[in-house]
């Protein structure tokens, strides 16, 4: 058996129907008169309710329900929704106060729902909702991000929900005084809206016994677990299902609010729920990505050694815990804090803010972007400021390959590495030669051209356990069901191309299921790039037990020891006779015999170890002085992602991760006012990035196979977004520095870079340059 995938860049399966208008998603499921639930949410940013009035919402044509906090207390439902809190170094864990699924007593951000109507058409739920009277007593809005202002919770008085630390400051302190050279940066790393193509959304059925829940996000168990938890249900009287999902990108991960109050409201009206946002809603809603400042400072010994690395950031949290909102910028962070980096002297303190603002919680990469672009900026500067080659900065400091397994300060242990290798093969394909012949052709047209470079490692996250199971179904073909969950990466192709590679049955006869909480017991969901990886190491190891069990049986038949029968990854091997079955032919010999014992297989797998993809990102831009105006002109990837299933999928994953990475660096960014109103509340004022913006990507895996599992793989579904935001944005210093422009927040929009190209150097400087 091949320990992995053959490595052909097969086209998607899925995309036949997604590019024929066959998907199915949540709205083209959802039962045919549907009564719909439209949310009355929050004008202000903070304000007590003063009192609500549901009665003439109530009366209004097609009402079926109209519900607040204490009609669903009263119903018997728990408000108070689940997340996970980080450790504090003030003792314990980070604050704990409710999220209400409907606001009780106060409103915290704009937007928050705070009650629901329910009618038999959306226009009708739309009307009653208007009729809704509240009265609000205005508080003032938390918005700046620094501990103190009006407090959102009691548990929270100053706003801090959380004081975390990781490494041992005293030592890094005193490394920092003994230093021959520090250097420091701060650095903002702007909010970011998840812009799904599909927004939220979902629908709940009651038959009398049993909930059944269907939902776009990146998992079933955890939805169906603070479902029973939330109306007080048992196990077996919820269902979850998803099918396809138009985007999730971290921020489908979480549970919502309007999850429960729809489920409530098909329990207790015996009919169909729907509800789906509309953009407005999931501008206001959805849960925001990164929105932190971070503190950077490093310490290098008189060879330019990294000795001391200290980062202390601030992060925003919104108004209330989200699931993992409090963990993101603390433990996550924490994971590559020093990335491929030699020094042992490291410290994060984060301090997590409450703000009347939506919540913020993990967008494509989770902590690991944030951090890398923290580190990557910072040695970039260092580099600058010290007057040394970034990229040789780097090689001075890379953990050696003969270094592995490294233990990092953050406790993380590094399997395998070859960073040097990797560079090298960077610098080539960037063309990094050619560059002064390029610098000076666009100095002679009149802009300014850089060259960034970021080499980031991302750690694998997720929970490393997973199950599978596998039938041989009656019509000759075979059922994979799983326990991750697609949001449009490919797996249906991926997990049936790798059963096929390790069991010759042919991919089309292979079926793939996922997302039903009926139909697989417990699984993971996706997230943290853990799908692919977990996945396949179960599959590996139920194929595994498949072999033996139908190898068994077909020795018996022939008359020989299970030990002597063999299997070739296409047929088994029998000595003495003629026969090579198929492990489809064995599996109908097994059904023929009455052996459904052998027709279908339940396995569960935990990987042994993390794994650490890693690599180098080049980007080079050319900036109009005039206008500001950024063209990325080349863009190259060298990534060490191990083993590949499926290259072509991998290379689609890079490429929408930079583009995500790019649009964050150059246009994209969530705003409020000072009254806690989202300015940018349509895709007129918010900017995700345009293809005719976006450069071709050059990508290259160059392999260093992970020791933490049998097919030697690394995930990749994040790793474009960890490396593009640093590799472009010192890009752009690099073009600028020259100039004197030291401090460009992000985004980098062609306003900011012609004002700091103003304030730094006039026009006709630049022009006699």
């Amino acid at each position: 058996m091949q320990p992995f995938g053959k490595s052909q860049s097969v086209a998607r399966r899925e995309d036949i129907r997604f590019l024929t208008g066959a998907g199915r998603y949540v709205d083209d499921i959802a039962p045919e008169g549907a009564l719909v639930a439209v949310f009355v949410r929050a004008p202000v940013a903070h304000a007590r309710i003063v009192s609500i009035d549901l009665e003439p919402a109530r009366a209004m044509p097609g009402v079926a329900m109209v519900l607040d906090a204490a009609g669903a207390v009263a119903l018997g439902a728990d408000l108070g929704m689940g997340y996970t809190c980080a450790p504090d170094r003030r003792g314990g864990t980070g604050a704990a106060p409710e999220r209400p699924f409907l606001a009780r007593g106060r409103v915290r951000f704009v937007g928050e729902p705070v009650a629901m109507v329910v009618a038999a058409t959306r226009a009708q739920a739309l009307d009653a909702a208007e009729a809704v009277e509240i009265e609000y007593d205005d508080l003032p809005a938390k918005i700046d991000l620094a501990p103190g202002g009006a407090p959102l919770h009691d548990e929270a008085p100053d706003n801090l929900a959380l004081d975390y630390a990781m490494g041992d400051e005293a030592r890094v302190e005193a490394a920092l005084a003994a230093a021959a050279h520090r250097v420091a940066i701060t650095l903002a790393d702007n909010r970011i809206h998840a812009a799904t193509m599909e927004p939220r959304n979902c629908f709940a059925t009651w038959d009398g016994t049993r909930l059944s829940m269907t939902y776009g996000g990146q998992g079933v168990w955890d939805l169906k677990d603070e479902l029973i938890a939330r109306l007080n249900l048992a196990p077996e009287a919820v269902h979850v299902t998803t099918p396809d999902v138009g985007g999730g990108f971290g921020m489908k991960g979480m549970n919502y609010p309007e999850y429960f109050a729809v489920a409530l409201a098909a329990r207790e009206t015996g009919r169909p729920v729907r509800w789906s946002a509309d953009r407005s809603e999931s501008m206001l809603t959805d849960n925001g990505g990164r929105d932190l400042v971070s503190a950077v400072e490093m310490g290098f010994d008189a060879d330019l050694r990294l000795v001391a690395y200290r980062v202390d950031n601030l992060s925003n949290l919104g108004a209330y815990n989200s699931n993992f909102g409090q963990m993101i910028q603390s433990h996550l962070f924490a994971r590559v804090l020093t990335g491929v980096y030699d020094v042992q002297a490291a410290y994060l303190g984060c301090r997590g803010i409450y703000t009347n603002t939506a919540q913020v919680d993990a967008y494509r990469g989770a902590g690991r972007p944030e951090a890398i672009f923290a580190l990557e900026r910072a040695m970039d500067r260092a580099a600058r400021e010290l007057g040394v080659d970034p990229w040789d900065l780097r090689r001075r400091n890379f953990i050696a390959p003969d270094r592995f397994p490294y233990t990092t300060v953050s406790g993380e242990t590094y399997d395998v590495g070859d960073f040097p290798r990797l560079l090298d093969r960077a610098a080539e394909a960037a063309d990094l030669a050619g560059l002064p012949a390029r610098r000076a052709a666009s100095r002679k047209a009149g802009r300014l051209r850089g060259v960034g470079l970021c080499y980031y490692i991302e750690s694998i996250l997720g929970s490393p356990d997973e199950g599978v199971q596998i039938a041989f179904t009656p019509d000759g073909g075979a059922e994979i069901r799983v326990g991750t969950q697609s949001n449009g990466q490919g797996h249906e192709t991926v997990f049936a191309r790798f059963l096929s590679d390790q069991t010759g049955i042919p991919v089309e006869r292979i079926a793939v299921v996922q997302g039903d909480s009926d139909l697989i017991a417990a699984g993971g969901g996706t997230g943290g790039s853990r799908s692919v990886t977990v996945q396949t190491n179960v599959t590996l190891k139920a194929v595994g037990e498949i072999v033996a069990g139908l190898g068994a049986f077909l020795a018996e038949r022939v008359g020989v020891p299970p030990s002597d029968v063999s299997f070739d990854d296409e047929r088994f091997r029998l000595p003495g006779s003629n026969e090579t079955p198929t492990m489809l032919e064995a599996a109908a010999a097994a059904r023929d015999a009455g052996r459904e014992d052998l027709l279908t297989w339940r396995c569960e797998a935990t990987l042994r170890a993390r794994s650490f993809p890693n690599g180098a990102h080049v980007a080079e831009v050319e900036i109009d002085p005039e206008t500001g105006r950024i063209a990325i002109d080349r863009y190259t990837v060298i990534d060490d992602f191990g083993n590949l299933i499926n290259p072509m999928l991998a290379e689609g994953q890079v490429h929408g991760g930079v583009v995500q990475g790019l649009g964050q660096a150059l246009s994209e960014q969530v705003v409020h006012d000072a009254d806690g109103q989202l300015l940018s509340a349509s895709f007129m004022d918010y900017a995700v990035p345009r293809a005719a913006d976006m450069p071709r990507i050059s990508f290259e895996n160059v392999p260093v196979p992970s020791t933490a599992n049998a097919m030697g793989m690394k995930g990749c579904g994040e790793a474009g977004t960890v490396g593009a935001l640093a590799a472009v944005a010192n890009a752009v210093e690099d073009a600028l520095w020259p100039l004197g422009v030291r401090d460009l927040d992000l985004p980098m929009t062609p306003h900011r870079v012609w004002e700091a190209i103003r304030r730094a150097a006039p026009l006709e400087e630049i022009a006699a340059e």
